[in-house]
């Protein structure tokens, strides 16, 4: 029987988006359906195979994005939200397969069905961008959330604090205001698309929240405490308001968290 892990290195290794996004559906499946052995001897990439395109920049060279009505700016809109899910199918692939053997199944199926809903977020963003004459890779992009989860590959607390804990919750911030605008410019199927992928990300940062919690009770720490320190280590970034208090609430994410880092 294949591993769960040589799967999860074959889906990470495969540049294709397209095929990313199917790959990563196909191991969750398989997995759920215990098609795949518990088992993780197959090394993981220290980055995925990427596409040739987009074009990927430093943060801090990448194009500002204006916001407004226009053609252009509506493309520019959704190319960068596809690109964000696209990368999170490998963070989710690699947190499952990197930390699965220490973590438990349970871990494993947690961000194998997170990788499975990213991949089809990518795919309904990518579809998006057709309906509009565009194209996933059409723009340039930036590799900083894959920055985030290389800077900590060595420690899974650090790996929950910054990805689901950090970067992730940050979209139940924003996400909102940038679907009220869509839906406010008569886009109803993109508000649509805005909605589940808020709905899901409430789900993944649980998901976070939840298996940190229990890394800080196995190691005998204190949650909160533990957390703030690991983001003040790893997180090259601030942690900005205005926060969606009730969404991170329900992810199991509340201020007491994050109001002592927050800048």
């Amino acid at each position: 029987m294949r591993s769960v892990g040589e799967a999860i290195r074959a889906a990470l290794l495969t540049a294709d988006p397209t095929a990313k996004a199917f790959a990563a559906r196909q191991v969750a499946r398989d997995w759920a359906a215990g098609r795949l052995a518990f088992a993780f001897e197959a090394p993981l990439p220290d980055r995925p195979a990427r596409p040739d395109h987009p074009e990927l920049l430093p943060p801090g060279r990448m194009p500002k994005r204006r916001r407004g009505g226009s053609e252009r700016g509506r493309i520019a809109l959704w190319h960068a939200l596809a690109h964000i899910e696209f990368v999170a199918i490998d963070l989710a692939l690699d947190m499952a397969g990197r930390f699965g053997a220490e973590m438990g199944p349970g871990f494993v199926s947690d961000f194998l069905a997170v990788a499975a809903d990213e991949a089809m977020h990518y795919a309904l963003l990518a579809r998006k961008l057709r309906t509009l004459g565009s194209h996933y890779g059409a723009l340039p992009a930036h590799d900083g959330l894959w920055d985030a989860a290389h800077a900590t590959r060595h420690d899974v607390a650090a790996r929950l604090a910054v990805v689901p804990m950090v970067l992730e919750a940050r979209g139940l911030d924003v996400t909102p205001a940038t679907l009220e605008r869509v839906r406010a410019s008569g886009d109803e199927s993109g508000a649509r698309i805005l909605q589940r992928i808020l709905d899901d990300e409430i789900r993944h940062v649980r998901f976070g929240t939840t298996h940190f919690a229990a890394v800080c009770a196995a190691r005998g720490e204190t949650a909160q405490i533990l957390w703030k320190s690991l983001v003040e280590q790893h997180f090259n970034g601030a942690v900005k308001p205005p926060f969606n208090d009730s969404a991170r609430g329900e992810a199991g994410l509340p201020r007491s968290f994050y109001a002592g880092v927050a800048s």
